[in-house]
């Protein structure tokens, strides 16, 4: 499901990952995961309060996961693999969606880093999500005289070039504020009206689907080859990788972009590691 334009817009605004909104209609994103269930994000423009639900098979109303206000903070509505394991699920559906990504930018505050999770690798995942935000910046114009200067001042150090625009929504201080661990204050699950068969069900789903797509087509002809990248922690065969895919006739461009050059290591892992049917963090803990 393609994301809602206005989404788009907002989310190239620095000030919307501060909580800062200058529109008032309320919004909701919805990314659809597998087997009739998804992820609904419902956001509400001035205060920023934000609401995470469970759409259920034959259910047209979400079911509440979690709520915050636009500071926080952040309850615990999802353990950070069951955010993983769907917005990989999400990404390979949604060409548009590359992971890490906005899947994760958006929702990983309500996924915050568990005791059984590793916090190094989390923080690295999340950090990928926040700096993959991009957008178009003009092109600047050439800089130099007018006219052709004296010799003395022909160096480019007098016709210094103007700074280019980042293409990069975030600054790296703000990157780092948003990737930074945090622990929840807020345990939600042990509600007893939080969907835990639900949410049981669709973990299930997404990680039956991942299982399943190492087998599937051109990716089943590459298995072997992502399952020694994987195991070796070193990325040099990527392009090994993407050579073989395109061979046996893979056009998945979420599959391609996250092979291609210029390469972003996390990025790389994450796709490595779902073509070899491995767990997650099994390639990324070499590079972060």
């Amino acid at each position: 499901m393609p994301l809602p334009e206005r989404l788009l817009r907002l989310i190239q605004d620095p000030g919307f990952w501060a909580g800062e909104f200058s529109e008032e209609e309320p919004l909701r994103v919805s990314f659809p995961v597998v087997g009739g269930y998804g992820l609904i994000l419902d956001i509400d423009p001035p205060s920023g309060e934000r609401t995470l639900g469970l759409r259920c098979p034959a259910s047209s109303e979400p079911v509440q996961l979690g709520w915050a206000p636009a500071d926080g903070p952040y309850p615990a509505a999802l353990q950070w693999w069951e955010l993983e394991s769907c917005a990989r699920v999400i990404a390979l559906a949604d060409p548009m969606l590359p992971h890490p990504g906005i899947v994760v930018a958006l929702l990983s505050p309500f996924a915050p880093a568990g005791p059984e999770d590793d916090t190094t690798a989390v923080a690295a995942v999340r950090e990928a999500a926040y700096r993959s935000l991009r957008r178009e910046v003009p092109a600047v114009a050439p800089a130099g005289p007018e006219q052709t200067p004296l010799p003395l001042f022909r160096d480019e150090q007098w016709w210094p070039a103007p700074a280019a625009p980042s293409p990069q929504v975030l600054d790296e201080a703000a990157i780092a504020a948003l990737s930074a661990p945090h622990t929840a204050t807020i345990t939600v699950r042990w509600d007893k009206r939080f969907p835990h068969e639900q949410m049981a069900d669709l973990a299930r789903r997404a990680a039956a689907h991942l299982h399943q797509l190492p087998n599937q087509d051109w990716y089943a002809q590459t298995r072997s080859l992502a399952t020694r990248i994987a195991a070796s922690g070193d990325l040099v065969s990527v392009p090994a990788l993407l050579g073989a895919l395109t061979e046996a006739g893979c056009d998945h461009p979420t599959v391609l972009d996250a092979l291609s050059e210029p390469l972003v290591p996390l990025e790389a892992c994450w796709m490595v590691e779902t073509l070899a049917g491995a767990e997650p963090g099994t390639l990324l803990r070499h590079h972060v």
